[in-house]
């Protein structure tokens, strides 16, 4: 019997001329009632030994007949690709289609902007974990268990131990731990953190940069120094910046830094609310109790520590209404920085 279906089964293979054929044959022997399906109908009255000896046939027959129309289907399918081709004909004189390209993202243009910067004022740039420890991201930063600044970081908690970092300052405990000399640092480290925020000006994922200075007699005076340098290369040669009084665990005295306005030169706008000021980053002398936990002794050592949104800086320089745009990749949105970096060079 295998013998006999599979002589029928290649006749009908050989008068396959198109895919349509190939489906009425594949329904003939492996459809609801087709050739094989019949032969397991009526196992439910064979003995064990005929069972098994019609189960054996009906494989058999059900994987050669598969294999085969496979064959059979590629070889149509070259077929109908060759008999297209010749028939085709391609113009090469015809021009050709305008590729429409993106540029660097803005975001990317902000973070090697900030390195560049600060690189040059003789900063290493550190890399750490997104996944991070609560002893990193917040007990050695002095923010123990029960804080309420752990509530306003609206933390994406994975266990108990393990977090999604909220800021790049983690990475500012790691420093001082692997640096076991305990000799001066300087770094900044950009990167990505979470929060529990998503509008037109926050994401639940955004970028920062954490910068760190430590050694001997650091005052407050090196932290506005290094800021309005920051702030002038980033915004423009005219920005002034102020320092308010705040509050960070981490740091004391702490301040929030503010820049003058750059689309109205402090006159004041929409964009600064008529106040002629934006808050750009936070900042301070860090606290004796985070130079302890890091191995560094108060007494003789000081250091300063700020960090920033690397998301409101590109905001701020390219006029970005809202943050969403900097994650969709839409490529409308990304084609406009080169035709700004066009213009800026023209000027």
């Amino acid at each position: 019997m295998e013998k006999e279906i599979q002589e029928a089964f290649q006749k009908d293979l050989e008068r396959i001329t198109s895919y349509q054929e190939i489906q009425e044959v594949k329904n003939k022997y492996l459809g609801k009632k087709g050739i094989v399906t019949e032969l397991t109908s009526n196992m439910k009255d064979l003995s064990v030994e005929e069972k098994k000896e019609v189960g054996r046939l009906a494989n058999t027959i059900r994987t050669y007949v598969t294999e085969e129309i496979t064959k059979v289907e590629q070889r149509i399918e070259k077929e109908e690709l060759n008999r297209k081709l010749e028939k085709d004909t391609i113009d090469i004189s015809l021009p050709s289609e305008k590729i429409r390209r993106g540029s660097r993202h803005p975001f990317q243009r902000i973070v090697e902007d900030v390195e560049d910067f600060f690189v040059s004022m003789g900063y290493d740039v550190v890399d750490g974990p997104e996944v991070e420890t609560d002893e990193n991201c917040f007990q050695r930063l002095n923010v123990p268990l029960g804080h309420p600044a752990r509530d306003a970081q609206d933390t994406f908690y994975i266990d108990p131990e393990y977090l999604l970092r909220t800021q790049t300052s983690s990475v500012q405990a790691r420093t001082m731990q692997q640096n076991t000399e305990k000799t001066p640092i300087r770094m900044i480290c950009p990167g990505k953190v979470y929060r529990r925020d998503d509008d037109a000006t926050h994401s639940h994922q955004f970028g920062q940069v954490e910068g760190l200075v430590i050694d001997k007699n650091v005052s407050l005076a090196d932290l506005k120094g290094t800021l309005e340098l920051f702030a002038k290369k980033m915004l423009g040669e005219n920005t002034k910046v102020r320092f308010r009084p705040s509050f960070f665990p981490f740091t004391e005295p702490s301040v929030e830094v503010d820049v003058s306005c750059f689309k109205c030169g402090g006159k004041g706008c929409p964009l600064c609310k008529q106040s002629g000021w934006i808050e750009v980053l936070g900042a301070g002398m860090v606290h004796p109790h985070v130079l302890e936990m890091g191995g560094y002794d108060p007494k003789e050592w000081t250091g300063f520590a700020f960090g920033t949104g690397l998301d409101r800086f590109a905001m701020f320089r390219y006029e970005i209404p809202d943050i969403r745009y900097l994650y969709t990749n839409d490529i409308r949105f990304l084609e406009q920085f080169d035709r700004k970096d066009e213009e800026n060079e023209i000027k």
